[in-house]
């Protein structure tokens, strides 16, 4: 009985911001790291960020450094991610990620659970 549940995407102007949540059930995210990807039409899931399970370290594709940011409230067991200064090219779904202890924060094919995603849509 694992579970992710995104929420907070919709639309949003260039230039706007949104802010995603990550609402885990199930598993306790101090434990694992939590990564965001996302998926825009025709092309290949990518990842977007990573918070580790231990000390917090955060890791950004280049893509949106310096524009978004994730973080965690273990006391809510949720991740969020911070998505300023928008961009169209940001529109995607947006999928919410676990790997335990971290195996794996960057890879597809290391996550252990994933979301069902939320869509984000940024008009020019």
């Amino acid at each position: 009985q694992v579970e992710l549940v995104e929420s907070g995407g919709g639309l949003a102007q260039a230039g706007g911001s949104l802010r995603l949540s990550c609402a885990a059930s199930g598993l306790t995210i101090s434990t694992y790291t939590m990564d965001w990807f996302r998926q825009a039409p025709g092309k290949e899931r990518e990842f977007v960020a990573a918070i580790s399970w231990i000390g917090g370290s955060t890791y950004y594709a280049d893509s949106v450094k310096g524009r978004f940011t994730i973080t965690r409230d273990n006391a809510l067991n949720t991740v969020y991610l911070q998505m300023n200064t928008l961009k169209p090219e940001d529109t995607a779904v947006y999928y919410c990620a676990a790997s335990y202890r971290g195996r794996a924060y960057h890879r597809l094919d290391g996550m252990d659970y994933w979301g069902k995603g939320t869509l984000v849509t940024v008009s020019s």
